[in-house]
């Protein structure tokens, strides 16, 4: 089973993808932009290419090369990079996560497929374990965010019985405002060491009350428009 070198806690920074004014990634302030976290923030773990990062806006090409920007620059400075690699096409997902595994990313999250969505938890969980399985020797975190996809699945029925599935299952970005299904998923997996990080800013007190392990979130960047747009 995939297990990180330690547990992803604490506060994820949910990363953007600095653009020039002519559209192209900005790749040259990334560098500038790990040194902000870690020095400034102090921040050492982040989640990328997911939606704070646009990612599903851009090409698998800049994807892959975004990646591997974070991967680079963030090494021995970072504690740990997960990149975000779902996408509509299994195949393209798949790719992604391989790629995040050659260039040595410390985890994948994925979201469910929104266009054509799976109707059921076993359709959802069947597209998971494809992913997955195309990077086994990293964890592998479900971002569930039901506004933008549409996928209704509640996130406690998911886990149920996971990592029977999915080996290589960690843990969970959970992006809604149903406090009651987060507060489900943690109750019911207490003895799994799942790492339970939520993505809604503004409720984030209240998810810690309820057992959040950590957070993913854009709250470090209130600042960062000027470094990113130089």
């Amino acid at each position: 089973m995939a297990s990180p070198k330690k547990k992803l806690q604490g506060l994820v920074a949910a990363t953007i993808t600095p653009m020039t004014e002519h559209g192209e990634i900005n790749f040259s302030v990334i560098g500038q932009y790990v040194d902000y976290l870690v020095e400034e923030q102090g921040v050492k773990n982040i989640f990328v290419n997911g939606t704070t990062g646009e990612g599903l806006s851009l090409s698998v090409s800049e994807r892959r090369r975004v990646a591997e920007e974070w991967v680079t620059k963030g090494r021995n400075k970072l504690d740990q990079v997960v990149i975000h690699v779902g996408a509509l096409s299994l195949k393209e997902s798949q790719e992604l996560a391989r790629h995040a595994a050659e260039i040595g990313a410390d985890g994948i999250a994925v979201i469910a497929p929104f266009f054509l969505k799976p109707w059921n938890k076993d359709v959802l969980i069947n597209f998971l374990k494809e992913v997955a399985a195309a990077a086994p020797a990293l964890p592998f975190y479900y971002y569930h965010i039901p506004a933008l996809t549409g996928v209704k699945i509640r996130a406690e029925e998911l886990l149920d019985g996971i990592q029977d599935k999915i080996p290589t299952f960690q843990g969970l970005k959970f992006s809604d405002t149903d406090l009651l299904d987060f507060g489900q998923c943690v109750d019911q997996n207490r003895q799994r060491q799942f790492a339970f990080l939520f993505g809604v800013d503004e409720q984030l007190l209240s998810a810690l009350v309820m057992g959040a392990t950590g957070a993913v979130g854009s709250f470090v960047f209130r600042d960062l428009s000027t470094l990113c747009s130089n």
